[in-house]
């Protein structure tokens, strides 16, 4: 019995035709697709009993009135932007599956004792414009007014783009949502762990703090045939050496993850000792103390490496967020919601953004996880199964049938 899924799956084969490209998923934010999907979206929302309209940056808002109107909401939803050559549930699932169980509440009538919004919001990728979490910013009171002035790759800025959309820059401080319960976002996992763990869904504890870096490792050009070994001042060796530290600082602290993503060295030619090397390096942990620590030691072991090696270093910081817990009432109802499934609770951190962060220390937020196939994202092989999607939309009705905001 899958009824759940079986059509949750079918709306995202359709909602994922709303592409730039043909034949892979582009959705980027504030595109003439995004307004496309966000017009499905809308219908949908109406199809489900409820009322839909865009907010002033672009979000689409479809409320349920509860049994009193006008009451205080509860927020669901996700984002319905993507990456470039995407996969069709990340963001997706979470807003549709949103649709599906208010859907099945009016289709039976139930009134709740507060109403229900669903958000889609937009640019949660932040592909477009050098900013992110757009929406879920302005919807949580967090929105930046200087972000207006951001723009793409063709110098379109995000306000004009925003007014082309059906949006309103003049009036984004409105979409600010204060008479507000709680956020909970159902999300595919984007990791191996419930996979690895044989559960088809999760409970989120928190959304990691991230800091990023591009680092440069200066060393001495020189002929591959003619400089004795001794004698170099190699500066990938000394990068090498450097990539494998942070590999070992990640590995020996509990939920820390480290990454080199990218390097690059120079002059590049096969028969020249490479004397500079730029990389990235990505720190995440769920508590910001822990990932501090964790930057300061692989800054002393790349300093260390690099005195020793004769190589200059400079680290320049990047990007840099606090880690986003979730709250622990919400935790605790989410977990009830998935024992009621007969699915064994199992906790686990995010080491992705998701709009939930907008919202930490300003409302309630929760997420659940749903497991994806080998832990693959933002990539077309991203796969979930119609029995997972089955469970999560139970899940959320369940945790919507159950929801106590005033729960300690």
């Amino acid at each position: 019995m899958t009824v759940f899924g079986a059509a949750l799956m079918e709306r995202l084969e359709r909602f994922a035709a709303f592409s730039e490209e043909e034949g892979a998923l582009t959705r980027l934010f504030l595109t003439p697709q995004h307004r496309a999907a966000a017009d499905q979206l809308m219908a949908w929302m109406r199809e489900a009993g409820m009322t839909a309209t865009l907010d002033p940056v672009g979000t689409v808002v479809g409320r349920c009135e509860g049994a009193a109107p006008g009451a205080p909401a509860l927020l669901l939803g996700s984002h319905i932007d993507t990456v470039r050559n995407a996969g069709k549930y990340d963001g997706n699932l979470g807003v549709l599956a949103a649709v599906a169980a208010v859907g099945e509440l009016n289709r039976r009538g139930e009134r709740l004792p507060f109403a229900i919004e669903v958000l889609g919001f937009g640019d949660e990728e932040g592909v477009r414009f050098p900013v992110t979490l757009t929406g879920s910013r302005a919807v949580a009171g967090r929105f930046d007014p200087a972000a207006l002035d951001a723009r793409d790759r063709d110098g379109v800025a995000l306000q004009d783009a925003l007014r082309d959309f059906g949006g309103d820059p003049d009036a984004v401080a409105s979409a600010a949502r204060m008479d507000t319960l709680a956020f909970i976002e159902v999300h595919i996992e984007q990791g191996p762990v419930l996979e690895a763990e044989g559960l088809p869904l999760g409970i989120v504890t928190g959304i990691n703090g991230a800091s990023r870096f591009s680092v440069r490792v200066g060393g001495m050009a020189g002929h591959a045939g003619t400089v004795p070994m001794a004698l170099r001042r190699d500066a990938l060796a000394a990068a090498s050496e450097m990539v494998l530290a942070v590999e070992r600082v990640g590995a020996g602290t509990p939920d820390l993850v480290a990454t080199v993503g990218r390097l690059d060295a120079k002059p590049g030619a096969v028969n020249v000792i490479p004397g500079e090397v730029l990389f990235t390096l990505d720190i995440r942990a769920p508590v910001d103390a822990v990932r501090r620590t964790a930057c300061a030691a692989i800054h002393a072991e790349l300093e260390a490496i690099a005195k020793r090696r004769g190589v200059t270093l400079a680290i320049k910081p990047g990007h840099q967020a606090d880690a986003a817990p979730c709250s622990p009432k919400i935790i605790r109802q989410i977990e009830a919601a998935v024992r009621r499934a007969g699915i064994r609770p199992h906790h686990l951190p995010s080491g992705a953004g998701h709009d939930a962060m907008a919202f930490a220390g300003v409302l309630p937020m929760g997420m659940l996880f749903v497991r994806c196939r080998g832990g693959i994202s933002h990539n077309p092989a991203e796969s979930i199964t119609v029995e997972d999607a089955d469970l999560a939309v139970r899940v959320l009705l369940d945790l919507i049938r159950h929801f106590e905001h005033g729960a300690p």
